[in-house]
C-alpha cells in the first residue's frame, strides 16, 4: 500500500480481481467526494476488512455512489496469526466505550460482543456508530482486519455459546489468578470476559467458570472497564509480536 494514499473501505472488494470495479457504500464515497474532493482519475486504496489491499483508480466520483477500477493488490500485508475477541460490558460513557473500540482496532482484534450484565449501566447501544468507529480505526492504523461487531448480548447466553479454545475472565474479586500473558500461547485463538464498572456478580463469575473460563489478572491495579480491553489487545499483540 502506497503510504499516502487515501484509504476506503468497501467490504465488496473481498477476493477481487485486476481490472474489477467496485463501489464505495455512501459513507465512503461521501468522504472520498465531499471531503476529500477526489475526482475521477485519482488512485486509492481500498481494504476489503478480511486482510486485503488493493489499489484503484477513480472512475466515478459522486457523493452518493463513487466508484473504482482495482488496478494492482498488495499481498505483503502481515497477517495476524490469532484472533481476539473480547466480550465487554458497554460504559455508561459511550465515549469511553466508542475509544476501547478505536484503540483495540489499531492494537488488534477480531470480534466485539457488548455484554448485557447484572450490573450494567448501558442497556442500550447503537451498533450502527460503533461499526462507523471501527471503520474509522481500521483506516487510520492501516490494519487490513475489520472486527465483526455484535449486537448487545446477555451474559448468560454469551458465556454459554462461546466456543474459543482459550476463555479468560477478568474479574476483581479476590481469587487466585494467572496473569494475561500465562493464560494465552502465542498463535492462540482466545476470548476474554471483560465486566461492567461494578464488576461481574459473584453468580456471573461462577457461571464463566463451571464452562471453562480461566481467572486471569490484567495487573496489579483495578482498570477501567474500556482500559483492561485496551489492556488485553495491547498483551495479545506484544504475545504475538
Amino acid at each position: 500500500m502506497k503510504e499516502n494514499a487515501h484509504i476506503f473501505y468497501a467490504p465488496e472488494a473481498r477476493n477481487a480481481a485486476v481490472g474489477q470495479q467496485i463501489y464505495l457504500d455512501e459513507d465512503e464515497s461521501a468522504h472520498c467526494c465531499k471531503v476529500l474532493r477526489l475526482r475521477p482519475g485519482e488512485m486509492i486504496s481500498i481494504i476489503d476488512g478480511c486482510g486485503h489491499f488493493y489499489e484503484a483508480e477513480l472512475t466515478l466520483c459522486d457523493r452518493k455512489n463513487c466508484a473504482a477500477t482495482i488496478s494492482a493488490i498488495d499481498t505483503d500485508v502481515y497477517i495476524r496469526k490469532y484472533r481476539n475477541h473480547v466480550a465487554i460490558a458497554p460504559t455508561k460513557n459511550i465515549d469511553r466505550f466508542e475509544w476501547f473500540v478505536e484503540k483495540a482496532v489499531e492494537f488488534g482484534i477480531d470480534e466485539i460482543t457488548p455484554l448485557l450484565c447484572a450490573h450494567s449501566e448501558r442497556k442500550v447501544l447503537k451498533i450502527d456508530r460503533i461499526i462507523k468507529i471501527a471503520v474509522s480505526a481500521v483506516k487510520q492504523s492501516g490494519n487490513v482486519i475489520m472486527p465483526v461487531v455484535h449486537e448487545l448480548t446477555p451474559y448468560d447466553d454469551f458465556v454459554k455459546s462461546c466456543a474459543a479454545p482459550c476463555k479468560m475472565i477478568a474479574h476483581c474479586e479476590p481469587q487466585e489468578k494467572k496473569f494475561f500473558a500465562e493464560n494465552v500461547a502465542a498463535a492462540q485463538d482466545s476470548c476474554t470476559l471483560i465486566g461492567p464498572e461494578g464488576d461481574f456478580s459473584d453468580e456471573e463469575i461462577a457461571l464463566a467458570l463451571g464452562n471453562g473460563f480461566r481467572p486471569t489478572s490484567l495487573g496489579n491495579t483495578r482498570l477501567r472497564t474500556e482500559t483492561a480491553g485496551v489492556a488485553v489487545c495491547a498483551f495479545l499483540a506484544m504475545i504475538n509480536g
